[in-house]
């Protein structure tokens, strides 16, 4: 019975804090981060997302016990991302070096 309320609790019928709910269908995601690459680095020092890059490591991850997956965890090679575009900076939540 327990793990029905706490399921009912995760439902993304409802969001917000409990004391100001928002009902409504919510469509909700969430990602995995690691350390940036030499090529993410330089934009966002902190963090990038975890990527993806074969059919086998989308069914690892989906398939595979917490330990396994969690191997993926790791920056995309170097070689293997490029930046496309360029433009002032915007975010401005992280210092910029001095």
């Amino acid at each position: 019975m327990k793990s029905n309320r706490r399921l009912k609790q995760l439902s993304p019928e409802t969001r917000g804090p409990k004391s100001a709910p928002v009902d409504g269908v919510h469509e909700l995601f969430g990602f995995l981060t690691t350390e940036a690459n030499a090529i993410v680095a330089p934009i966002h020092p902190k963090a990038m997302p975890v990527i993806l890059t074969t059919a086998a490591e989308v069914d690892q991850w989906l398939a595979a016990d917490t330990g396994e997956a969690l191997a993926l965890q790791r920056p995309l090679a170097d070689d293997v991302l490029r930046i496309v575009t360029k433009g002032e900076r915007e975010d401005r939540a992280v210092a910029e070096p001095a």
